[in-house]
């Protein structure tokens, strides 16, 4: 059984953590109310994962965070506020290591079908698998955008992630430069959290990152990210390719789904690189052996650089691509070229 520590300065909160984790005959659960309470009590019995509210007296839970991921990094799962603030703060922690996020608002709202309850599960079942240490990394060196190797020009890049995605991406695009292929990414996380993901990524890329809202023309030095709860797909135009965001329903249990992503976009078969990268599940599999099949350049994060290798594994299980480093993926990306 792993064990788990909620901290969280709501009474009503914890106890419903509580109820969850320990209904399912998986998890110790011992409770904190704030991040001092939570080290007091770490200094006793570490956790194999931490359920952690960012917003809290004394010690928040990103300076928890961040301090847990220094001395001893360790899962740890936000559960965030659907607010825009609430955001903000979430994906910075996933920045510093956190793996995974859940929206508070999804069990407090009791509609009786229990899919909250499962998810959030889940979730921290993902958690206590994950190789957190690989979500814990130093930035990626300023680049000199030169690098060696034949020269690639494909019209679009797509990438498909899942848990510990949000800094693997980040590791990714940071030093790219504005004559790399449009690229498109399916990242599993809710909506207003893949927004506020977008506009990090802005900040710290020399690419352009948006959320993708639909009819964007796909161009060199541009990124556009799923939005959370609906799917994004690539369809051919006169003008080139241009995103569409749509309400179907979820694919693989994901919405957006990888799969979605990758078959809209099959057949440009050799105009295309496509990556899967470390999550849980086998979202983004089949659609990455549909590209292979069509003559794109396809590839899955390997084992020894992932935080869960699931969604990958699957992938080279069925042929669909070979396990490849982080930073020979990076390497790769930085050999595509497009002119503006």
């Amino acid at each position: 059984m792993k064990r788990v520590l909620v901290v969280d300065d709501s009474a009503v909160i914890r106890e419903r953590f509580r109820e969850l984790l320990a209904g399912s005959d998986e998890f110790v659960v011992d409770v904190a109310a704030d991040g001092v309470f939570a080290l007091s009590h770490m200094e006793r019995c570490w956790p194999d994962v931490l359920v952690l509210d960012l917003e809290m007296p004394r010690m928040d839970g990103f300076s928890l965070l961040s301090k847990v991921m220094k001395e001893r990094p360790t899962p740890a799962v936000v559960c965030s506020a659907l607010t825009d603030k609430g955001a903000e703060a979430t994906v910075r922690a996933l920045a510093a290591g956190a793996v995974g996020v859940f929206p508070k608002q999804q069990l407090r709202a009791k509609d009786g079908s229990g899919n909250a309850e499962g998810d959030f599960l889940r979730m921290v079942r993902e958690a206590s698998r994950s190789r957190v240490s690989n979500a814990v990394r130093p930035p990626p060196p300023p680049s000199k955008f030169v690098t060696t190797g034949a020269e690639l020009r494909p019209a679009v890049i797509a990438i498909g992630s899942s848990t510990g995605g949000p800094q693997t991406v980040e590791h990714l695009l940071v030093g790219l430069p504005p004559t790399t292929p449009g690229i498109v990414i399916t990242q599993h996380m809710p909506s207003p959290f893949t927004t506020a993901f977008a506009q990090r990524l802005d900040t710290v890329c020399e690419l352009t990152v948006r959320e993708a809202k639909g009819g964007e023309l796909v161009a060199p030095g541009l990124v556009f990210i799923a939005p959370g709860g609906r799917h994004l797909v690539l369809k051919h135009e006169p003008r080139g390719l241009v995103t569409q965001v749509l309400d179907a329903p979820p694919v693989n249990r994901h919405r957006p789904s990888v799969d979605v992503l990758f078959r809209s976009i099959a057949k440009l078969g050799t105009e295309v690189v496509a990556m899967l990268l470390t999550g849980m599940g086998d979202d983004g599999a089949r659609g990455l052996l549909e590209l292979r099949q069509a003559g794109a350049r396809t590839f899955a994060q390997n084992e020894a650089t992932c935080v869960v290798y699931g969604m990958p594994k699957e992938a080279v299980a069925l042929g669909a691509a070979s396990p490849t480093s982080l930073d020979e993926l990076r390497a790769l990306l930085l050999r595509c070229k497009r002119s503006p």
